[in-house]
C-alpha cells in the first residue's frame, strides 16, 4: 500500500512520515502542493495506471496556498483515474461547515491538528481497508465484463448469416439491449426448397435470460434438423425447458416463440406460435398482411403441452416478417395497436433495409430497453 502525503508545511510532512514509518508503512510519497500532487499522479512513473506506483491513499492538507485541499479533492473526484483513491483531509480548522464541505467534495475522512497518532493510524487503516475492498470489486467487475464480452461473441457466433438462395432471401436485423441478449433467431435448410425459421424471446433480461436463450437455441437447432414440423419442434423445446428447475420454485424460465416451415415447391407455410407476437405474411400484391397469431401458450410454462400448428398457402413474391416484442417499442398504444402500427410501417417500408435498420435505433416510448429482432424472408 502506498500513501501520498500532501502538505505545504515540511514539518507536518516530517511528523506524519515518522508516525507512519514507525507503524510499518514503508511506501510513502510526498508532495508539497496540490499542483505537485497532480504532477506526480499524472507523471509517466506515477498514477494509478502504473502498477508499480499506484497511490492507495492520500493525506491531504486542507489549507494550502494557490489551491486548497477542498478544491484539490473536487478535481480528484472529477478525474476517473483518481476518484477511487480515498482522501483523508488533514486540517487545523474546527469549523464543521468546512469539514462538511470537504466531505461533500469527496474526502473519505478527516483528522485534525495537532495530529493524534492513534487516531491517524486508525483512520488510515479504515481507509485502506475500504480501498482494498474497492479494488477487489473493481477487479471482479473487470473480469466479469471480459467474460460477458466473450459470452456476447459466442452468442453472436451462433446466429446464422443472412441467406440468399434460389427462390429465397433471408435477412436479420438484430440489436441487444444489454451485453447479452435474450432474443435469438435461427433457420435451417431442410432440402432444396424447404426451409425452417424460428424467433425466440426468453423472458427477462441479463445473464439468466441469455443462458435460457442459448439453451433454447441449442435444443432448437437439434430439433429443427431431426423433427422439422412446428408442433414436434416446439413440443421438444418445451419438454427440455421444463427440465430447468431453479432453486426458487416461484421462478419459472420460459420463452415465447414462433416457428415457421416453408415448402416452396408445394407453396405451403406451416407455423406454430407459442405466445409470441404474430408473424406477418405480406402478399406480393401489396395488400395488408395476414397474421400468424398465437396457437398455444409460451414454451416452458406447462408440462406436456400440445403445440398446434396451422398452415396457409404462399406464393412467389410473398414476404414474411418474424420479430420479437422489442420491435414494438417505438409505436404508441396498447399491444394490438402497436402491432397494427408496425404492420403499416413494414408495408410502407417495402422491405427497404435502411427503413428496417431504423427500427432498431428508435427510442422506446416507455423508456425501457429491450432486445430487438426482426427477420425478413422474401420468396422470389
Amino acid at each position: 500500500m502506498r500513501v501520498l502525503i500532501v502538505d505545504d508545511n515540511a514539518m507536518n510532512v516530517m511528523v506524519i512520515q515518522e508516525m507512519m514509518k514507525r507503524a510499518g508503512y514503508a511506501k510513502i510519497s510526498v508532495a508539497y502542493s496540490a499542483e505537485e500532487m497532480f504532477r506526480l499522479l499524472e507523471s509517466p512513473d506515477g498514477g494509478e495506471s502504473i502498477p508499480g506506483f499506484k497511490i492507495d491513499l492520500i493525506l491531504l492538507d486542507m489549507m494550502m496556498p494557490v489551491m486548497d485541499g477542498i478544491e484539490a479533492c473536487r478535481l480528484l473526484q472529477a478525474d476517473s483515474r483518481f476518484r477511487d483513491i480515498p482522501v483523508i483531509m488533514v486540517t487545523a480548522i474546527g469549523d464543521s461547515r468546512k469539514l462538511a464541505e470537504a466531505l461533500d467534495a469527496g474526502a473519505t475522512d478527516f483528522v485534525t491538528k495537532p495530529i493524534n497518532k492513534t487516531e491517524l493510524l486508525a483512520r488510515i487503516r479504515s481507509a485502506l481497508r475500504l480501498k482494498s475492498e474497492l479494488d477487489w470489486h473493481k477487479e471482479r467487475d473487470r473480469r466479469l465484463r471480459e467474460e460477458l464480452h466473450l459470452a456476447r461473441q459466442v452468442q453472436e457466433a451462433v446466429l446464422p448469416a443472412n441467406a440468399e438462395e434460389r427462390g429465397l432471401s433471408v435477412r436479420a436485423f438484430f440489436r441487444s439491449s444489454e451485453e447479452l441478449a435474450g432474443d435469438l433467431y435461427a433457420w435451417h435448410r431442410g432440402g432444396e426448397r424447404r426451409w425452417a425459421f424460428a424467433v425466440i424471446d426468453a423472458m427477462g433480461h441479463g445473464i439468466s435470460s441469455a443462458l435460457v436463450s442459448m439453451f433454447a437455441a441449442s435444443v432448437l437447432k437439434e430439433a429443427m434438423q431431426e423433427l422439422w414440423t412446428p408442433s414436434k419442434v416446439f413440443r421438444e423445446v418445451n419438454r427440455r425447458l421444463m427440465g430447468i428447475r431453479p432453486d426458487n420454485e416461484l421462478v419459472r424460465y420460459f420463452c415465447t416463440g414462433i416457428y415457421v416451415t416453408l415448402d416452396l415447391d408445394r407453396g405451403v407455410l406451416e407455423y406454430a406460435n407459442a405466445g409470441h407476437p404474430p408473424g406477418f405474411v405480406f402478399a406480393g400484391n401489396g395488400q395488408r398482411p395476414e397474421r400468424l397469431g398465437a396457437t398455444s401458450a409460451p414454451l416452458g410454462m406447462f408440462e406436456g403441452l400440445e403445440y398446434q400448428a396451422e398452415s396457409r398457402p404462399i406464393r412467389r413474391g410473398d414476404r414474411l416478417y418474424l420479430f420479437t416484442d422489442g420491435i414494438l417499442g417505438p409505436f404508441e398504444g396498447e399491444d394490438e395497436e402497436r402491432i397494427g402500427r408496425l404492420s403499416e410501417y413494414l408495408l410502407e417500408s417495402s422491405g427497404e433495409a435502411g427503413r428496417l435498420e431504423a427500427l432498431l435505433d428508435q427510442v422506446p416510448l416507455d423508456g425501457r430497453s429491450d432486445d430487438r429482432c426482426l427477420v425478413k424472408i422474401d420468396m422470389g
